[in-house]
C-alpha cells in the first residue's frame, strides 16, 4: 500500500477488517469525504454513524457504542479532535475506560493547505497524558493498514494519528508489528535517530547520508509513544550513547519528551529532539516543501546527529 495516502489504506483496512468483525463501527462527523470513511459507510451502512459537525458528540456516542459492546472507530481532522473534544475523551473514554478507538486524520502538519488552526502538533502530548491512553503513529500506508485489526483487538482506548497523505515507504505488508514495541530499522554504534511516524522514513534518509560520512547510525522507529518500548530506547542509549528523537509534532510533550522521561530516570545521555519549533506554523504548498521548511528536512536531522554526537565526545 506505499502508492496510498496513509488515510486511504487506514478507510480500505477498516472496511475490510469490518466483514469479519461485526462489532466494528465507524462514527464520524460529516468529513467522510476526507476521512475516507465513505467507503466504510457504503459496505456497512448500518454500521456507520454521521453525527454532523460535531467532534465531542462523536466522542460522547463512540463512548456509548462501546458500552453496547461495540467497538467504534471515531473519525475526525486530528487538531479538533485532540482539542475540541478532550474533556469527552478524558471522560468518557480514558476515565471510563471504554472501549474507543479514535482515528485522528490529517494529523502533524499533513493539512498543509489550512493553516495553524488545523494543524495538531501537539496532540500527542496531550493524548499521552491520560491515563489509560494508548498512542500509537503509524510510519506509513502498509503500518496504518496492519495496525487496523490490532487496534480494534486492542481492550481499551487508542489514539492513531493517521497522516493526510502518504509518506516515505518503511513497512514491507505483513512484517512483524506489535503495539508497544519499537522496530530496529537499521543497525548503528555510534548514534540512534529514534523516529515516529512521517519521520521515520526521512530518518532513514539522513542515516544514509551519515554512514557515508562515516557515522554508524541506528535508526529506531517508536510507533507506539504509550506505552513506549524503554527496552529498546535503553539499549540503543546503552550501545550508541547519543540519541536524536525526529517528529512531526512540537518538540514540547511528544516523542522527544517521552524519550527523555525515560533516559532521564535511567540511562542520561547526549539527547537531541527534532521537531517543531514552539510556534504556529504556516501553510504550504506542499506538505514535503513544508516539512522542510518547518524544520523537519534531513539536513535538519542530520545536524541534530552532529550535535549530539558531538555533545557524547565531549564536544
Amino acid at each position: 500500500m506505499g502508492e496510498l495516502s496513509m488515510r486511504e489504506a487506514y478507510a480500505r483496512a477498516l472496511t475490510d477488517y469490518a466483514g469479519s468483525n461485526p462489532k466494528v463501527m465507524a462514527v464520524d462527523v460529516d468529513t467522510s469525504a476526507s476521512t475516507l470513511t465513505s467507503l466504510f459507510a457504503a459496505r456497512y451502512p448500518e454500521r456507520f454513524v454521521n453525527v454532523g459537525i460535531a467532534e465531542p458528540c462523536a466522542v460522547d456516542v463512540s463512548a456509548g457504542l462501546a458500552l453496547g459492546g461495540m467497538i467504534p472507530f471515531v473519525n475526525a481532522f486530528a487538531a479538533l479532535l485532540a482539542l475540541r473534544s478532550l474533556e469527552q475523551i478524558r471522560s468518557c473514554v480514558c476515565y471510563a475506560r471504554t472501549n474507543v478507538k479514535i482515528a485522528a486524520s490529517y494529523a502533524g502538519i499533513s493539512d498543509f493547505k489550512d493553516g495553524a488552526t488545523h494543524f495538531a502538533v501537539t496532540d500527542i502530548a496531550t493524548l499521552r497524558a491520560l491515563p489509560n491512553m494508548t498512542v500509537i503513529v503509524p510510519a506509513d500506508a502498509n503500518e496504518a493498514a496492519q495496525f487496523v485489526p490490532l487496534v480494534a483487538e486492542f481492550d481499551g482506548p487508542v489514539y492513531l494519528r493517521i497522516s493526510r497523505g502518504s509518506t516515505l515507504p518503511v513497512h514491507t505488508a505483513g512484517a512483524p508489528l506489535e503495539i508497544g514495541k519499537g522496530i530496529l530499522r537499521r543497525e548503528g554504534s555510534d548514534l540512534t535517530l529514534i523516529a515516529t511516524g512521517s519521520m521515520v522514513g526521512r530518518s532513514l534518509q539522513a542515516a544514509e547520508q551519515l554512514n557515508a560520512e562515516g557515522v554508524s547510525t541506528r535508526v529506531v522507529e517508536i510507533h507506539t509513544i504509550k506505552p513506549i518500548d524503554r527496552e529498546i530506547l535503553l539499549s540503543a542509549a546503552r550501545e550508541t550513547g547519543a540519541l536524536v528523537t525526529v517528529e512531526e509534532h512540537a518538540r514540547i510533550g511528544g516523542l522527544g519528551g517521552a524519550v527523555a522521561e525515560v533516559l532521564g530516570e535511567e540511562c542520561p545521555v547526549p539527547l537531541q529532539r527534532v521537531g517543531l519549533a514552539d510556534a504556529f506554523c504556516h501553510t504550504g504548498r506542499d506538505v514535503d516543501g513544508l516539512l522542510d521548511a518547518s524544520g523537519l528536512a534531513v539536513a535538519d536531522i542530520i545536524t541534530g546527529a552532529k550535535k549530539a554526537l558531538q555533545q557524547a565526545r565531549g564536544g
